[in-house]
């Protein structure tokens, strides 16, 4: 599993900074603050994003993708629990893995293995063949917030309004 201590840490740090959130390395051994799974798992504390060297990049990006997805009126008093209903998790996924594709040596690939391998579970058995089904309404989910592009890729804002709509592509 890809951790902290083996990406180029930078990059990550530039990657949340364009969405307004600072990434916090806490020493090996201490707790996270804001963890929701606890351990290892990254935490979130309003405009702060927790991690350890140790710390799976997928929560890394998971709870950034939170960051970006919920509202901000939940975002204002985010404290741990990101909260959101299941069409927003499966966006939360999505993005999760669209942001794995910037960083250098990531790349979806690894993060759909990584994510297999924690134990994220979809229908369809594996991330995957999640992204090859199911996933499209993840997609449209990120389209209509303007979290995505129509071209697919993201927009690098955080989720400010209601659903839009956009041609189908």
């Amino acid at each position: 599993m890809l951790r902290v201590n083996g990406i180029d840490r930078v990059a990550l740090g530039m990657l949340l900074a364009r969405f307004g959130l600072e990434l916090r390395l806490v020493a090996h051994g201490e707790v996270i603050p804001g963890s929701y799974w606890g351990e290892s798992e990254a935490g979130l504390i309003g405009e702060r994003l927790y991690a350890r060297l140790d710390t799976p990049l997928h929560s890394v990006l998971h709870e950034a993708a939170h960051y970006v997805c919920m509202t901000p009126e939940r975002r204002t008093g985010l404290d741990r629990d990101a909260g959101g209903d299941d069409a927003e998790e499966c966006g939360v996924c999505f993005l999760q893995i669209l942001l794995a594709d910037t960083l250098p040596g990531v790349g979806r690939e690894r993060l759909c293995d990584d994510m297999d391998a924690w134990g994220y579970s979809f229908r369809e058995g594996s991330t995957r063949a999640w992204l090859a089904g199911d996933a499209r309404d993840a997609r449209a989910w990120l389209l209509a917030r303007d979290l995505v592009g129509c071209d697919g890729l993201p927009t690098w804002r955080v989720r400010v309004s209601d659903p839009r709509t956009c041609p189908s592509p």
